[in-house]
């Protein structure tokens, strides 16, 4: 099969003929019609990531069609369209047990614990559990952009975050998983303040419903998103991950508020200084999110299919396999609008 191969760390991936991938006994191996080029896999592009081993494939948000199944599946079959959570649970721990599979003892990620979807084919283990259909509905590309990035957010804003109507969220952050946080609050009902440095993101994200865009380049967040609000944010999201932006969505709160952190804390920012005396004197919430389970699939697809969200609006363009290195590249200077797919794999 054809992959875009990593062999060093911060050097350009190159695309390479390489053995396809083994059926697990209880998983399939899948076809990729769509793989989308996400921040995590820049960090994990940088040797961010400690569980990387060389040389790699990158990839984790993925739709196709399964190939192969393995002699213990039993829920899926060749020719089934499907994707998959970024997590893939084992099945045995006590949180997959509990329906957390985001949250697995023993998790196979692919893309980082294991080859990913920057390829033709990819293996996936324990299927029964953790892949899941596609609608007919739902093109590849479309299937792509919910994850990681916009099933994260969807666990962020709806089962973590808890948005409701007249709620005012702010979103630190409009990439991938800031513009689909603000899509998907602002089809909850809610007020949404999206703040970043580049103005193209933020007229990106009135686009896309946000009430208010602050430029963060002025160094006044938490006062711009305190008058906005009256007096600050009932849900505050992190979707960069820098300790800046983690301290200024937590302050960001009004009293009982919850903070979110999405974007990933990494290169020395994994350590925060945080304001535990406001985080106790307004009673708030601090709330990490690592994907998100496949039992909260159900609701999400539900939204797609009824026209309440639509991830493909978040697609600023297609490339091919050929493209990935460089896109790669691009994210660490948060180049992209929109998210990047990959749709052609010859």
């Amino acid at each position: 099969m054809r992959a875009s191969v990593v062999h060093a760390f911060r050097e350009p991936a190159a695309v390479e003929t390489v053995p396809d991938p083994r059926t697990p006994d209880d998983g399939v191996v899948v076809e990729v019609r769509a793989s989308g080029v996400c921040r995590s896999d820049w960090h994990a592009w940088m040797g961010h990531d400690p569980v990387i081993r060389l040389p790699h494939v990158p990839g984790h948000e993925l739709a196709g069609v399964v190939a192969a199944v393995g002699p213990s599946v039993r829920a899926f079959e060749p020719g089934d369209r499907v994707t998959v959570p970024f997590c893939c649970g084992c099945g045995r721990c006590e949180p997959c047990r509990t329906g957390e599979a985001q949250v697995c003892d023993d998790a196979y990620q692919p893309g980082f614990t294991g080859w990913g979807s920057f390829a033709q084919y990819v293996a996936l283990p324990h299927a029964d559990l953790n892949l899941v259909r596609l609608p007919d509905a739902l093109g590849f590309t479309q299937a792509a952009s919910l994850g990681c990035r916009f099933m994260t957010a969807w666990a962020a804003v709806h089962v973590h975050g808890n948005v409701g109507p007249g709620d005012w969220v702010a979103v630190h952050g409009c990439g991938g998983v800031g513009l689909a946080a603000v899509l998907i609050a602002s089809s909850l009902g809610a007020s949404v303040v999206a703040v970043d440095l580049d103005g193209a993101k933020l007229e990106r994200a009135l686009e896309l419903g946000a009430a208010h865009g602050v430029d963060a380049t002025g160094g006044e967040v938490v006062a711009a998103v305190g008058e906005l609000t009256d007096g600050g944010a009932h849900v505050s999201i992190d979707a960069i991950g820098l300790a800046a932006t983690c301290e200024s969505s937590v302050r960001c709160l009004r009293k009982r508020g919850r903070h979110v952190q999405v974007g990933l804390l990494l290169a020395g920012d994994e350590n925060v200084s945080l304001p535990m005396d406001r985080v106790i004197s307004h009673e708030l919430q601090v709330l990490g999110v690592h994907g998100m389970s496949v039992r909260h699939y159900g609701a999400l697809m539900r939204a797609v299919a009824q026209g309440a969200v639509d991830p493909g609006r978040l697609v600023g363009r297609t490339i091919a396999l050929a493209e990935a290195g460089a896109e790669l590249d691009a994210m660490g200077r948060f180049a992209q609008h929109g998210m990047s797919v990959i749709t052609e794999f010859g």
